[in-house]
């Protein structure tokens, strides 16, 4: 094949989840109530912390971010699937697939870095509570999102950089239903090495690391909780850890069914079940989880649609 016929490749066809004409009004309104529940949840969680000075701390602080983040992740997968089912085409630009894997893996990026701060922000609460206002100030939380930001769009923008120098052929099929990294790396018709070493370091410094951070945190906020002596302070410690525990396995659970599930098997209809819920069922049962189980959330929200409902 001449090698005109790699790089003058304008767009790339994506993996529909369903071949079957009848199903994708049902997969349209699904997936767009799923999208429009994400974005009232997040939203609903952030209204709640900005206007409750009470939630004016660290935690919340991370929280409202976290929601920030999981809007736009999200927001990076669904619009377009949505937009392919209504014009009933698997097309996506060359450009157009690129940002998307760029802004995916930042927003999945700033997922994994959110959630390692939180639980640092947990340890520091509850093994140093004498050090915690000094130790998470305004300005230190500000720095650790902002070095997230930094970090994650330096190892993405490399990413794609890298994949730039790629060819590929000719209505090249994308075994997924948006473009990620690792599934475009599978298409490409050139050699794709520095790539993967890329992938992999990055995968183990942006992902095994912060995993191996919470994994400390909560070794150590049990260590502590162990020595308490009494039951109703150990338990009233640890419930501030429930909700942040609950994402954490979600998000490390799901994100791992996806890995064993692409590595495992073969087919491809069990690799999308297995990333559509780490994609779209986890930024939807976030804010589910933080208000459900969280006592100071809850009344921030009963407060917000108080106010709201006054309102003539």
């Amino acid at each position: 094949m001449e090698a005109g016929n790699h790089t003058e490749v304008s767009e790339f066809l994506l993996l529909s989840l369903s071949d079957d004409p009848g199903l994708q009004p049902l997969l349209c309104g699904m997936f767009l109530s799923i999208y429009l529940v994400t974005i009232l949840g997040n939203l609903l969680i952030m209204l709640a912390i900005s206007s409750d000075s009470h939630l004016h701390t660290p935690m919340y602080f991370f929280l409202s971010n976290l929601s920030f983040v999981e809007i736009c992740f999200i927001s990076t997968t669904i619009p377009k699937m949505l937009v392919n089912i209504q014009a009933e085409s698997k097309n996506i630009s060359y450009i157009g697939c690129l940002v998307q894997a760029c802004f995916f893996t930042i927003f999945v990026g700033m997922d994994d870095f959110l959630l390692t701060v939180m639980a640092y922000d947990r340890y520091v609460a509850i093994c140093q509570p004498l050090h915690y206002a000094v130790t998470m100030n305004p300005r230190f939380c500000g720095f650790l999102v902002l070095m997230s930001w930094f970090i994650i769009f330096w190892v993405a923008l490399l990413h794609i950089l890298l994949i730039m120098r790629l060819t590929f052929c000719m209505g090249t099929e994308i075994p997924h239903f948006f473009c990620e990294l690792a599934q475009i790396l599978k298409v490409a018709c050139s050699d794709t090495l520095a790539n993967k070493i890329f992938l992999y370091v990055a995968t183990v410094l942006l992902g095994v690391f912060p995993l191996t951070g919470i994994l400390f945190s909560y070794y150590r906020i049990i260590s502590s909780l162990g020595r308490m002596a009494s039951t109703k302070g150990r338990y009233k410690a640890f419930s501030t850890c429930v909700s942040h525990l609950s994402v954490v396995s979600l998000f490390y659970g799901t994100g791992l069914g996806v890995y064993l599930s692409s590595a495992l098997t073969h087919s491809s209809q069990r690799s999308l079940i297995a990333s559509v819920i780490y994609t779209v069922v986890t930024p939807m049962l976030n804010p589910f989880i933080y208000s459900l189980r969280n006592k100071d959330v809850k009344g921030a929200l009963r407060s917000l649609f108080g106010r709201a409902a006054s309102c003539p």
